[in-house]
């Protein structure tokens, strides 16, 4: 299968070509009670299942014809040139914090008889401290005794492949991240759209060295001309407004960013845990942000400027004036229902993946919203959730789409 383009998303709904996924590996069952909060999870997950799930959600996406690709294959090619393994590790500890150069040099030791798909699994997973035994004090910090268990924390977010970078037309935000913890994804993506030949000369609408957060679970796509983007807990209106300007000032087509204002709380982490498209006029969304949602649309201004303005209107009136359509059907989270909506929120209810037109996938839990989908004409594809949950993400955030049809 190939393609003109290694980038091209215009829409959400057109029919999906090629999609970049991990499959949770060790880095799973390197996650343990007392750290839980400083590696972004709420929950123990059990590795054996959530893989089961992961290849349940893969299997669905091939059945649809999309082309699956694995982000460590891709890495395992790149780091074929030991040029570019030895930038990588450098790179990656130095912002895993590995603070000394005794740990430094052991580290080394360790990676340098890994081939590189174990290499890169490995840094994924996390090194423990008792996997280093060698380690040649040569200060202060290699002699002090830190009962913490990583050398190198492990990546347990990295599944979620929305976030790190988002695709945008032909180009892609490679983004910096709320959470030290989880900037270390953004490394993996740098280095693909650096030295992968697939990904050759693909524009950045921003880039991993601004000061200010935005990430990929905030970024829709729902036109040509529109793209939408949250304003949440760990998306900056300050990266909005960059990404904005990036783009209007582009050979790319877009005239409109939505800027949602959303609830700044871990239940409500990303635009797409609250509102995801799932057809030309049809949305999902969780009620409870409907009441507080503030909506700015932004424009492209004169001398480089952006023209921002504030829309004092519904969401349904919003939506059907800027993507020209005559009416708009929200489907609500839960079916409406207050108890099954927070319920069926907390496991990403409203984050669905539409693989073409009125087809989604979603967790297979979330059955009082998978029943209002079908009640509104959308098809809907299930997977088991009962270990992938628990990361707190759905489909939509597992996923991100290279190349879809435009519409």
């Amino acid at each position: 299968m190939t393609y003109k383009k290694s980038v091209s998303i215009y829409n959400e709904i057109g029919h999906l070509r090629s999609v970049l996924v991990h499959s949770p590996g060790k880095e799973i069952e390197n996650i343990v009670p007392d750290y839980l909060r400083r590696l972004l999870f709420d929950e123990i997950a059990y590795l054996k299942q959530a893989r089961k799930e992961h290849l349940q959600f893969v299997n669905l996406l091939k059945n649809e014809g999309v082309e699956v690709l694995y982000l460590t294959e891709l890495m395992e090619e790149i780091l074929q040139e030991n040029e570019i393994r030895n930038d990588f590790l450098e790179d990656f500890m130095e912002e895993g914090r590995v603070g000394t150069e005794g740990i430094k040099e052991a580290m080394r030791e360790f990676f340098s008889t890994m081939s590189p798909l174990d290499m890169v699994r490995k840094c994924i997973a996390g090194v423990r401290t008792e996997e280093l035994s060698h380690i040649k004090a040569k200060s202060l910090g290699d002699m002090v005794r830190n009962p913490y268990p990583f050398y190198l924390d492990p990546i347990p977010n990295l599944y979620f492949q929305r976030d790190p970078f988002a695709s945008i037309g032909e180009g892609i935000t490679l983004n910096v991240m709320h959470s030290e913890t989880r900037n270390r994804e953004t490394l993996f993506a740098k280095y693909l759209f650096d030295h992968h030949p697939r990904f050759q000369n693909v524009p950045r609408w921003y880039n991993r060295d601004k000061s200010h957060p935005i990430e990929g679970g905030d970024q829709l796509v729902l036109s040509e001309k529109v793209a939408a983007i949250g304003i949440s807990e760990r998306t900056n209106p300050i990266a909005i407004e960059k990404v904005a300007r990036n783009l209007f000032y582009s050979d790319e087509p877009f005239e409109i960013v939505l800027a949602f204002d959303i609830p700044k709380t871990r239940a409500y982490m990303h635009l797409d845990t609250v509102f995801t498209m799932v057809d030309y006029d049809k949305f999902t969304i969780y009620p409870g942000i409907e009441a507080p949602l503030d909506v700015y649309s932004i424009v492209k201004g004169k001398n480089k400027s952006l023209h921002i303005s504030y829309e004092a209107d519904k969401l349904s009136s919003i939506l059907k004036k800027y993507l020209n359509l005559p009416a708009v059907d929200l489907i609500r989270c839960g079916d409406g229902d207050p108890i099954a909506a927070g319920r069926e929120q907390w496991s990403d209810g409203s984050n669905t993946l539409a693989v073409s037109p009125g087809k989604v996938i979603c967790y297979d839990r979330n059955y009082v919203t998978n029943e209002a989908l079908r009640q509104h004409g959308v098809e809907v594809l299930e997977f088991e959730s009962y270990e992938l949950s628990r990361g707190r993400g759905g489909p939509r955030c597992m996923s991100m789409p290279l190349i879809r049809e435009k519409i």
